[in-house]
């Protein structure tokens, strides 16, 4: 079925039977996924309308039996992606449930908690605290990686010489996407808690909220595992060389074909030392349907199944603004970044950013976008208006860079997706 994905789950649709929009929604990302020049391997979406889940599908793979090896099955409801940077904000809503027990504080040096110092040589005075490091305004950079084995320590490559220290402004003055910064926040919130990064996520979040998967699928059930999507690319894996023609490739999660693996290197684990083999930045899988309810836990103000999982306080400071763009004070990507809180994106509207998605520019949003090893995924929400989309795209088969989007920084398929969810499922049209 590699080249002819036609297949589509059934809908959940709560609050939506009889409605003509659904059909008409389910036809049109089927087209999307199935597109002839630019395929998806799966998608699995999510709409929100007045405080409730109004639309749920999935399409296409989760599992292609790509290279001979492995079996094929479909995207369904339990199906869990790889959320690659949507993890960043899921990892901020655990700093801030420890910033309400008392073992955290935003503003405090961050070498303190470390145990060791972290100082930009550039600007050696200027302490880099924890609101730096989630609003991306700390001065680290990827340049030197984000990611080390269990036995290396942050200590042993944070240095003063390395290349991950920016001079464009002092701390808490400068944006720059930065991965690193959550190899710093992973750590210390390890450091503080003497708990190890993934299991202290289950403890903060995942076990409150009774969401299935993680950041460690070693630790998966079979069944979890059986659930978690491979991500797929028609390019090698390790070079920018699209095929449009040729198979898909396995990029991350092969779980049909090898069973997940602990980090390497774990025996040599020290809690506390550093974070990244769990990657806080980039390492989580849930479902759409679980981000579902994280999405309406933040409409209910903090609130799931009538306990309280975060303070709205907490909320409040999370998505406050933390960072603006004001022409020379950051770096936008192509201005996909213009606003930014603690751990989460503020989508202004402005074209490039999710105030140009959908094309009418009405959908004010927070949340956080994901894109790694082929996976592509938006977690948007309006609070004030209780509606938000999920969307999560397993893999692409033609470059996406060479398809742009018409009127934002995302790939064209992004934007036919989320204008599709928007005008159909959130405003209800087609009826």
């Amino acid at each position: 079925m590699q080249k002819g994905m036609s297949v589509l789950v059934g809908a959940v649709l709560l609050g939506s039977i009889g409605h003509a929009w659904a059909s008409k929604l389910d036809t049109e990302l089927a087209a999307i996924v199935n597109d002839a020049q630019h395929p998806l391997a799966g998608l699995s979406v999510l709409a929100i309308r007045d405080g409730k889940v109004a639309y749920q599908q999935q399409f296409g793979l989760r599992r292609l039996a790509a290279t001979g090896r492995g079996v094929t099955a479909p995207v369904t409801p339990q199906t869990m992606f790889r959320i690659a940077s949507i993890s960043k904000m899921m990892t901020a809503f655990g700093v801030m449930k420890l910033v309400e027990e008392g073992k955290l504080k935003l503003d405090t040096d961050a070498g303190e908690y470390l145990g060791f110092a972290l100082r930009n040589p550039n600007y050696p005075n200027r302490a880099i605290t924890l609101r730096h490091l989630l609003s991306h305004t700390s001065t680290l950079r990827d340049d030197d990686g984000y990611f080390w084995s269990a036995g290396t320590a942050l200590r042993e490559v944070l240095v003063p010489t390395g290349k991950m220290w920016a001079r464009d402004g002092e701390p808490g003055r400068y944006f720059t996407y930065a991965n690193l910064n959550w190899a710093v926040i992973g750590t210390i919130m390890e450091r503080v808690t003497g708990e190890r990064f993934d299991r202290l996520m289950q403890r903060l979040l995942l076990a409150p909220m009774g969401l299935r998967g993680g950041y460690n699928p070693a630790g998966f059930s079979q069944q979890e595992v059986a659930d978690t999507a491979t991500l797929y690319r028609r390019r090698t894996r390790d070079t920018e060389v699209w095929d449009s023609k040729g198979p898909w490739i396995a990029q991350a999660d092969d779980f049909g074909v090898l069973a997940p693996q602990e980090p390497p290197g774990l025996d040599q684990y020290v809690i506390g030392t550093n974070a990244t083999p769990f990657s806080p930045t980039g390492g989580l899988r849930l479902s759409a349907g679980d981000l579902g309810k994280i999405m309406l836990m933040l409409i209910n103000q903090g609130r799931h199944e009538g306990q309280q999982v975060i303070a709205p306080a907490s909320l409040a400071v999370m998505f406050g603004e933390q960072w603006r763009f004001n022409g020379s004070n950051g770096q936008t990507l192509k201005g996909l970044y213009h606003s930014w809180g603690l751990g989460t994106q503020r989508f202004a509207d402005v074209r490039g950013n999710m105030g140009g998605m959908p094309k009418n520019g009405r959908f004010h949003a927070v949340g956080h976008l994901g894109e790694a090893y082929g996976l592509v995924a938006t977690f948007a929400v309006d609070l004030k208006k209780k509606q938000g989309i999920v969307s999560l795209i397993g893999g692409f088969g033609s470059d996406p860079d060479a398809d742009p989007g018409l009127h934002s920084a995302h790939t064209r398929a992004e934007e036919r997706i989320l204008d599709a969810i928007y005008q159909r499922a959130i405003l209800g049209r087609g009826d």
